[in-house]
């Protein structure tokens, strides 16, 4: 970390990297170590939340930016404390340094100028080591997904994500369009317990099933047509609470997330996802219909 910098060479690196983050538009990746990326942007986050730097969409963008980078970190070998640590050293800097300060003032405007463009970007694709996070900002009339990875069970492809529209609020949905099996009667996202297991489980699959928690789907409904996977007229769209969304944004990005189907017969089918930068594709779109 480049927390031995001056107050001043600290900020000036930190609109440099966040402009170029901010203006390409593009998954965190690029000159700096990882923890020092999730430094620089933890302390811009907390100096706009002490002093009121941007305007709302501006804020949305920089969260985004710092789960990226969180994700980023996470993945290069740090740990959840090394990460916890690392926010606290940013978060003490930006209290110490004054509101009207010149340094604030060049970051400031820095970023608002890259995000100028940053914010007629609808689309952006969060990679993961396995499997993407598609996000969209597109305004539609009808349901959309808004964030969307793709699995399947067989040869049945499954979709998860956040489905929205102009009228509608997001909600975390998987879609599946079945082949050549009868239909479930229930479905749940299946991750691990941070209650029972606070440690991430890394082994590219589910914790043991002792570690694990399941959120149930409130409803089904079948696929609106927007929401199949290509070459599939039909399918369901199963709805779970808002409380699945978050508990897969608390995840390690490197942890597994499943989707089970339960059938009459006590048989489960099971769809695994790569958790990801799934908390970074939310703050995206936090930021706004394009």
């Amino acid at each position: 970390m480049r927390i031995g910098l001056s107050p001043r060479g600290a900020s000036r690196l930190i609109a440099r990297i966040l402009v170029g983050a901010l203006a390409a538009a593009a998954p965190v990746a690029a000159q700096a170590a990882p923890q020092d990326r999730y430094y620089e942007r933890s302390f811009v986050l907390a100096a706009n939340q002490r002093c009121g730097l941007f305007q709302p969409q501006v804020s949305a963008a920089l969260n985004a930016a710092a789960w990226q980078a969180r994700g980023a970190a996470l993945r290069a070998g740090a740990n959840e404390r090394e990460l916890s640590e690392t926010a606290r050293r940013a978060r003490a800097r930006a209290a110490s340094t004054p509101c009207d300060s010149g340094d604030l003032k060049l970051v400031g405007g820095r970023v608002q100028h890259a995000f100028a463009g940053w914010s007629r970007t609808a689309r952006m694709t969060f990679p993961g080591d396995r499997s993407d996070w598609v996000a969209n900002r597109g305004a539609y009339a009808r349901p959309t997904w808004r964030l969307m990875q793709q699995s399947s069970v067989g040869a049945s492809p499954v979709r998860l994500g956040v489905v929205g529209g102009m009228d509608r609020a997001d909600v975390m949905t998987a879609v599946v369009s079945w082949h050549g099996r009868p239909r479930p009667t229930g479905a749940r996202i299946v991750l691990r317990d941070a209650a029972v297991a606070p440690q991430p489980w890394l082994a590219r699959d589910l914790p043991p099933e002792v570690q694990r928690k399941a959120v149930w789907a409130s409803s089904v409904v079948a696929a609106e047509t927007g929401l199949l996977p290509e070459g599939r007229e039909a399918g369901q769209a199963w709805r779970f609470p808002a409380a699945a969304a978050d508990a897969i944004g608390r995840l390690d990005p490197r942890e597994a997330v499943a989707v089970e189907f339960v059938f009459r017969d006590g048989s489960v089918a099971r769809s695994v996802f790569e958790a990801g930068d799934f908390a970074a594709g939310r703050a995206f779109l936090a930021m706004g219909p394009v």
